[in-house]
């Protein structure tokens, strides 16, 4: 395991998480990590779960967060003179300058009120944080319920106008009410459960693949506009080495996988894309799709990459829900017939064995109870997308 990821789960991390409440008088009473972001020679990260009793004997849960790598300036530091570490208390996140404000009621309410969306209490409630990069809180206020999505400042406008141009579209993506300078974006609820849950529950109608297919096709040409992302072929040496990293013992294995992927993965036109396109992403009515959610990583690229990545988050997803696996994995074919029928088969299969790589790196970053376990169940099931690509070229 990496020095930076002992140094962020070990012993030490206490003193460091004990560092970020300065001269509060407040105590950690206990503490436990609960994402590690492991990225070789580029520093890391962690999020932590935490109990502290302040100095009126209130103890209350808190996140921190902590990074190895060099922080904005103003962020507080420790170290032993060898090694360096930032650390701060949820929601002081340097990176992500609008939080703050965005968990705030009274901040939140003046916000709505200035975006003409009603006056009144609001309830706030964390949905996600990924320190350095994104947060969602839900706002529940007089304008009903809204999602409230910071990310860096840098990126908020942007991230404003693809919303903007889906819904334009015709794609039902959350519309956007607004953005602020230091990074929130206001988003509307959209209706519908997510398709991960509506699998889980039994339910039994599903979207067709012609259905998915559909709405890809309905992105809006101008996302083509910005530089096209890298596709999950490119990074599976990236992956390969964060997981080497932290299961040196696999390190051999991945690498050649890695490489595997890389040649044989090809190369498709550049179109508008989702970059992040699974179940989890898609709201459903009654088997029909209702929303697409999450536009951060949308913009040009190949159409092979968001195909490959639901059939590959579909293929763990019955890996991790066994009593669901029949019926998950029956969709994950249906969706499979019918995109061989769009894009080179060989190529969406090694493509697919790239997201499951990217996947494998979960376990250990949100430090899931025996993770390497499970890690390696997950490169398995990467290897056997690889060994499927293969024996189709082989077969044609």
């Amino acid at each position: 395991m990496s020095t930076a990821t002992s140094l962020l789960t070990g012993p030490d991390a206490g003193e460091i998480l004990q560092a970020a409440l300065g001269p509060t008088g407040a105590r950690l009473l206990s503490w436990r990590p609960v994402q590690v972001d492991y990225q070789p020679a580029r520093g890391s990260t962690a999020g932590y779960r935490a109990r502290v009793r302040w100095p009126d004997q209130r103890v209350t849960s808190e996140r921190f967060a902590a990074y190895t790598g060099k922080p904005p300036a103003g962020t507080l530091v420790v170290g032993d003179g060898q090694e360096q570490v930032a650390v701060w208390r949820f929601p002081h996140d340097p990176y992500l300058p609008g939080l703050a404000a965005a968990f705030d009621p009274a901040a939140v309410a003046r916000l709505l009120a200035a975006f003409r969306l009603g006056e009144g209490e609001v309830r706030l409630a964390v949905r996600a944080y990924r320190p350095r990069r994104r947060a969602v809180i839900e706002a529940v206020g007089p304008a009903g319920r809204l999602f409230l999505k910071i990310v860096r400042p840098a990126r908020v406008e942007e991230l404003h106008r693809r919303h903007r141009l889906c819904t334009a579209a015709g794609v039902p993506v959350p519309p956007s009410l607004g953005y602020t300078p230091d990074g929130v974006v206001v988003l509307q609820a959209l209706s519908g459960q997510t398709m991960r849950d509506a699998l889980l529950s039994g339910q039994p109608s599903m979207p067709t693949p012609a259905e998915v297919l559909a709405l890809l096709d309905r992105l809006p040409a101008e996302l083509v506009e910005a530089p096209p992302r890298r596709s999950w072929a490119d990074r599976a040496g990236h992956y390969a080495a964060v997981i080497a990293g932290v299961l040196p013992g696999h390190a051999d294995a991945v690498r050649r996988l890695a490489e595997a992927i890389t040649a044989g993965a090809g190369e498709g036109p550049v179109v508008p894309v989702h970059g992040d396109f699974y179940e989890n992403q898609l709201q459903v009515t009654r088997g029909r799709i209702t929303g697409l959610l999450d536009l951060d990583t949308a913009g040009g690229g190949e159409r092979l990459d968001d195909l490959a990545c639901l059939l590959g988050h579909l293929s763990v997803l019955a890996q991790i829900h066994r009593r669901r696996a029949t019926a998950i994995n029956r969709l994950g074919s249906r969706y499979l017939a019918a995109f061989d029928a769009t894009v080179d088969p060989v190529w969406l299969r090694y493509r697919t064995a790239a997201v499951v790589l990217s996947l494998a790196t979960g376990p250990h970053r949100v430090q899931q109870p025996g993770w390497q376990a499970v890690t390696d169940r997950r490169l398995r099931l990467a290897h056997q997308w690889a060994e499927a690509a293969e024996s189709y070229r082989r077969r044609r």
